[in-house]
């Protein structure tokens, strides 16, 4: 054997060669660096109920600390069996419509790596999370962009169906809308479903912010709509609804004929999710009244920051659902959005994310997203920061 023979590291073609560190990583790291307020990324800095916890822990010690079924603990798909059908009339079965996923970002993934072929488009509406596109790429899929219409955030229906062709696989939706915190309306999903109808087009409908809608609206879900529901893959998550981000559990509910290939995928890149997570959960979606209760909560919080934000002169932008706000900064600074984020996270002191890191192009259109699931007392160092601008 050669003792001179140098080791080497092979060069590696990537898979995601656009992608770098995301925007989320880079202003919470200078966020951090600054001592600043941290406002970009969307999740809370508060507790969820020490009863949650408590279920966690008894079930732990009930003894559910082995695998559970690949598909997910029985009593938890039955338990979002019936939320669906009490909230949205739409009853999907429990056994073969329902799944539990490590959090609604693997449910995406996977979806798509089920549905998706080499060659296939799949239409994303822009802005959108950072997440979609590098899914279907991963597939093999092409990415079509359609862009919301901008300042309003509408869906155009023009558009939409100009980028369907015989190879459209499927269009991704969120609402509520990260980031730009809007909603979409009934009569916007009804047009959904009509331009759909005619084709084999399926829907990834991406509702993970659904209990966050504000003002007396109502969360138009794919359940609610025949014609939806038939083709669409529904996403949520129970780290949004409990403010438990870092439990990573979600679901996916569909159809028996797509959760069946969805299911082939979901085996083989994750198998199954932590088993006690799941009983406690199951146990704690027995009393409807926090996710009930999750819309005023979080507006309360939307009012309390649009209030502090009213004394600067940032224009605020309306929020619908969600726990984001957007705000044009064109009266407050010359600088684009991401220039702006920067300045704002180091001379100011409180982090947001530009709303062009959430388009392929990184259109700029003044406008920056900040993020009130905090505290109060976080809220309000924030807007005693910003009103200084």
């Amino acid at each position: 054997m050669n003792s001179e023979i140098q080791a080497r590291t092979p060069a590696l073609s990537s898979r995601l060669p656009r992608v770098g560190t995301t925007i989320f990583t880079v202003m919470s790291a200078l966020a951090a660096q600054h001592n600043a307020v941290n406002l970009g990324q969307g999740f809370p800095d508060f507790a969820c109920d020490p009863s949650l916890v408590d279920a966690v822990t008894k079930a732990m010690q009930a003894g559910h600390n082995q695998y559970p079924p690949m598909i997910g603990v029985a009593v938890l798909r039955q338990a979002i069996a019936r939320k669906i059908e009490a909230l949205h009339r739409q009853r999907y079965d429990g056994d073969s419509e329902i799944t539990i996923t490590a959090g609604a970002t693997q449910a995406i993934l996977t979806t798509i790596l089920a549905i998706v072929h080499p060659g296939d488009e799949v239409i994303v509406l822009e802005p959108c999370y950072d997440s979609y596109v590098p899914n279907i790429e991963l597939a093999g899929g092409v990415a079509v962009r359609v862009p919301l219409t901008p300042g309003t955030f509408r869906p155009d229906f023009a558009k939409i169906a100009a980028a369907l062709t015989p190879r459209t696989r499927a269009i991704l939706i969120n609402s509520p809308h990260n980031p730009s915190a809007t909603i979409w309306s009934e009569a916007e999903m009804r047009s959904l479903q009509d331009l759909l109808a005619p084709t084999n087009v399926l829907l990834i409908s991406d509702e993970v912010y659904e209990h966050m809608v504000f003002d007396g609206q109502q969360h138009q879900s794919a359940a609610r709509f025949p014609g939806l529901a038939a083709r669409a893959f529904i996403v949520s998550s129970f780290g949004k609804t409990y403010h438990v981000t870092g439990w990573k559990v979600g679901y996916v509910a569909a159809p028996a004929t797509l959760t069946a290939e969805f299911r082939k995928v979901h085996q083989f890149n994750v198998f199954t999710v932590n088993t006690p997570m799941q009983y406690a959960l199951a146990a704690y979606m027995a009393d409807p009244a926090p996710y009930l209760g999750l819309p005023a909560f979080y507006q309360r919080k939307r009012d309390l920051f649009r209030e502090g934000l009213a004394k600067t002169r940032f224009k605020i932008l309306h929020t619908e659902g969600s726990y984001f706000q957007c705000v044009d900064i064109s009266q407050v600074s010359d600088l684009g959005e991401a220039d702006f984020c920067q300045w704002l996270t180091r001379d100011i002191g409180v982090a947001a994310i530009p709303l062009s890191a959430f388009y392929g192009m990184g259109f700029d259109q003044r406008v920056v997203r900040f993020c009130f699931a905090k505290q109060d007392a976080t809220l309000l160092a924030a807007l005693e920061r910003l009103q200084k601008l």
